[in-house]
Parts: structure tokens; C-alpha cells; sequence
């Protein structure tokens, strides 16, 4: 008898193998169809230890009605890894759902499950979502490596930025929220702030859905609808903790976005995120969930809205002299910034290094609005949110947008990649 559901386990000779022979895209590619007719055990670990060493942070099986494709998302962007008869598949998700402890005879309704991968002296957990389609399920898996967990120093931030977070994150109460879409580092950013003020006199809990990094030193708490515990009432389960710092994963409702505000009321730092599109957007949230301005103003700290941007590759990357027209964009946009007319611009190509993409890894943008006394004043006695942006810009907060050029500046990234995320 063999366990199959829970883990996969790779051992030393196949990590060696597969580490020597999975350096670039085309060799997962390669070395996945040659053994598309094989174990699907061994298929799997191919797939998945390929995604890892490739820095990649999901696996999307989407079956259409001639074919599966299967591909990986790698700095942001998806790529294809292969394009599988649509008979082959069936195989691989059974293999996928078993792993996963999902239910293997339900196709009509959506699931979530996990399973980890082992190799060398790692553990690394996988977050697997299963979705019926119109010709099967479509399965995503979410590489949870806790080495993708940086530091505040690590995050790409300006100084001015840096001395801005670390000022906020060791006030003892009011609340941090950290705004953007899925996928744009929010959680990255938080658990940055967690690791800078994890310490043995400060109590930190945090209620998340799902737990997806294990920190020591704090207490976190996972949301379990079925069994009623969701982030209000898990919420106003911390509270009688007595904890200093509360982690609350997301803000979805307007019972949860109450607590949260009393709890930072009422000597508490709360950390949590918003799904908006800018740091101004986020007020506007809490305003459609029901909650008053008069508690959102003196609540608040600071908001963070980020995006993620792919780098430069470093082995292939050249310099072109800035051109009239882009000298004169830089300075209308960057007016508080000295740009010099012999400025050169970094233009990509694409090498095996970066997988002939021209981009290697990725670095956030960011802009923080932070609500010193004069914005909290201006917040109770305005409801323009268009003053409120105007008025930020004024006391000299930088748009995500301007962020991204400023990084072109220091020849991290290129114009065509912040007009992609950023507009």
C-alpha cells in the first residue's frame, strides 16, 4: 500500500535529476511530453518541481474541447508548458484530487484542497482550486514557497517609503491596509511588516482564509465557515485575546470592517487588505460597507496601494539614449525628478537566463497615503475623493504610475512594462 493523498515526496536522485535538467521553460516542456505516456505520479513531480525551480507561482490545467492546456505562471505572465490530448487528462486530475483530498466523483461544483510537496529539507504546501467547465474541471495549483517571504528591506521600496512603513508599523494602534488586485503582493507585504514586528513583547494573531505562510512567534487562525467561524466572528474572537497586532486576511463585509475599525480604536494595530484600485479607492470602500467617516478618518494610518512589475533580466538588457519625446513624458510626469537629456532607457531582448522573456523576477510599486492629522482633518471635512487624491499629491505622495517610471530611472524595468500595470 502506498499513501497517495497528502504529499508527494521526491527523492534525492530524482531532485538531482530533475535540478540538473529543468534550468529553462523548454526544458520542463521537453521533459513533460516525453513522459506524458508514463507514471503520472512521476509526471506530477516533473510539473510541479519544475514550476518551483523556476521561481513560478501557479499551475493552470484548463481543459478545452480538443485539448488541455497546461500552463504556469512565471514574473506575472502566463506561459504554456503543454498543450495535452484531452483523454490524457482525466489521469492527471484524479492524480491532482486524490493529493488534494478533494472529492473525486464531484464535477459540478467548485472545491479547494491542498497537498505538499518534499524534497532535500524542503516542505512546500500547494493550494489547489477545482472549477467545472463547459469540458471539465479546470484545476489551478498555488506554489506556497515560504522563500518567496522577503523582508521589508527586500520589497523594492524608496527610502522615503521604507522609513514611512517602519514608522507606521510601530505605532501601537490605528490600522494599515494594504489595497490591489489578486496577485499584486499584497500578502507578501503584510507578512513583511509580521516578520519586522514579531517580537517576544508583542502579541500578534491573525485570522486568514487560508493560512498561506507558517510564521513563528505569532498565533495564526484559519476561517472555517462551516463551522461559523469567519473573519467577523473570528475577529471578535481575537479581541478577547488581548493581542497588540491583529492580522485580519481580508476586509469582504461590513461587520468585519466595523470590528476592525473599533479594534484600532481602541489600542489595537490592525493589518488587513481591500480588493481597490489606488490607496483614495479604499475609503470609498469602507464607505459602501457601511461604515462612517467619522470612525474611518481616526482609524487609519496609512494605505498602501501596489502593484508588481517585472525586472529587467540582468545578462541581456542593453541602454538606449532617451529619445525627445520620452525625455519630455518623464518630465511631465516626474516634475519633482532631475532628468538629464543623456539619460539611457533599458531596452530587453531575451536570453535563456530570463527564458526569452527580457524580464527576471519582479519588484513592487507602491503609493501610500498616509493620514497624518492634517488628512484626517481634511477627510472629516470634505467628502470629495477627488480633493482627497489632489490633496495627498500636494503634501507629496507619489501614484503608483510615478513609482513605476522612478524604477525606470534606476534601470529596473522598462516604460512598455509600467504602461502594462500601471496605465
Amino acid at each position: 500500500m502506498e499513501e497517495i493523498s497528502g504529499e508527494i515526496t521526491i527523492s534525492n536522485e530524482e531532485y538531482v535529476f530533475l535540478k540538473e535538467n529543468i534550468t529553462h521553460i523548454k526544458n520542463l516542456q521537453n521533459l513533460f511530453l516525453e513522459n506524458i505516456n508514463g507514471d503520472i505520479t512521476y509526471l506530477l513531480k516533473i510539473l510541479m518541481l519544475g514550476a518551483i525551480l523556476l521561481r513560478g507561482s501557479d499551475i493552470h490545467i484548463e481543459p478545452t474541447e480538443e485539448k488541455t492546456d497546461i500552463r504556469m505562471r512565471l514574473d506575472g505572465m502566463l506561459t504554456s508548458i503543454a498543450e495535452i490530448e484531452t483523454q490524457k487528462y482525466p489521469k492527471i486530475l484524479s492524480r491532482i484530487k486524490l493529493l488534494s483530498k478533494l472529492k473525486l466523483n464531484v464535477e459540478k461544483e467548485p472545491q479547494d484542497g491542498r497537498f505538499s510537496i518534499k524534497f532535500e529539507d524542503n516542505e512546500i504546501e500547494i493550494r489547489v482550486s477545482s472549477l467545472p467547465s463547459e469540458y471539465g474541471e479546470a484545476i489551478v495549483m498555488r506554489i506556497l514557497n515560504p522563500k518567496s517571504l522577503i523582508s521589508l528591506e527586500e520589497l523594492g521600496l524608496r527610502e522615503d517609503l521604507e522609513e514611512s512603513f517602519n514608522r507606521e508599523i510601530e505605532k501601537p494602534n490605528g490600522m494599515i491596509i494594504v489595497t490591489g488586485p489578486t496577485g499584486s503582493g499584497k500578502t507578501t507585504t503584510l507578512y513583511a511588516f509580521l516578520k519586522k514586528i514579531s517580537r517576544p513583547d508583542n502579541k500578534v494573531i491573525t485570522i486568514e482564509d487560508p493560512i498561506e505562510y507558517h510564521l513563528d512567534g505569532i498565533t495564526q487562525t484559519q476561517v472555517d465557515e462551516k463551522k461559523g467561524y469567519d473573519f467577523a466572528s473570528g475577529l471578535r474572537s481575537i479581541v478577547r485575546q488581548d493581542p497588540d497586532t491583529i492580522l485580519v486576511g481580508e476586509i469582504r463585509d461590513t461587520e468585519t470592517a466595523q470590528i476592525a475599525i473599533q479594534a484600532a480604536l481602541t489600542g489595537h494595530l490592525v493589518l488587513s487588505t481591500l480588493h481597490t484600485n489606488d490607496a483614495i479607492g479604499s475609503i470609498a470602500r469602507l464607505e459602501s460597507l457601511h461604515e462612517n467617516i467619522t470612525n474611518i478618518a481616526p482609524a487609519t494610518n496609512i494605505i498602501i496601494a501596489q502593484r508588481l512589475i517585472r525586472k529587467v533580466c540582468p545578462k541581456c538588457t542593453t541602454f538606449e539614449n532617451i529619445t525627445k519625446e520620452e525625455l519630455e513624458f518623464f518630465r511631465k510626469e516626474l516634475p519633482f525628478v532631475e532628468i538629464k537629456d543623456t539619460f539611457k532607457l533599458p531596452k530587453i531582448h531575451g536570453c535563456d537566463f530570463c527564458n526569452n522573456t527580457g524580464y527576471k523576477g519582479r519588484v513592487g510599486i507602491f503609493e501610500a497615503l498616509i493620514l497624518d492629522a492634517e488628512m484626517k482633518n481634511f477627510l472629516l471635512s470634505s467628502s470629495s475623493h477627488i480633493g482627497l487624491r489632489e490633496k495627498a499629491i500636494e503634501k507629496g505622495m507619489t501614484t503608483i504610475k510615478q513609482d513605476g517610471l522612478i524604477k525606470i530611472l534606476k534601470k529596473e524595468t522598462t516604460l512598455e512594462e509600467v504602461k502594462r500595470v500601471a496605465g
